[in-house]
């Protein structure tokens, strides 16, 4: 049975998609990207702080689902510049465990929502 997760701890849907969907056991989260949740507006400045605050997002939904990043079997990223892979992928890891590490893909893109530089979905499965 599907099941739509919504938390105000995370950015609200601003068109016709849900933060995540659960079906069964497994969750499918729509992409994250910096919008800070309480005010509404971008954390921009540097991909570090970006990055963080994406990962806080799906922290949050991840928690309306009763799932945490220890739940993540797969992981999207898609990124404006290869070259920041390095920076996005320190912050990405200090969420996870690497021993329990998801699969993931990252792929860099000509364009992400209101000129973000990085953008992330996951796969959760209790």
């Amino acid at each position: 049975m599907k099941k739509i997760i919504y938390t105000d701890k995370a950015p609200a849907p601003i068109g016709p998609y849900s933060q995540a969907v659960q079906f069964g056991d497994t969750l499918y989260t729509s992409g994250q990207i910096a919008i800070d949740p309480t005010t509404g507006h971008l954390v921009l400045g540097n991909v570090e702080s970006e990055t963080k605050q994406v990962m806080e997002n799906l922290k949050a939904v991840l928690e309306a689902a009763d799932m945490g990043f220890e739940h993540v079997v797969k992981t999207t990223i898609f990124i404006m510049d290869m070259g920041d892979f390095t920076k996005i992928n320190a912050v990405y890891g200090s969420y996870l465990d690497e021993a329990n590490a998801p699969a993931r893909e990252t792929v860099q893109v000509a364009g992400l929502p209101k000129g973000v530089t990085v953008e992330i979905s996951m796969i959760a499965r209790k």
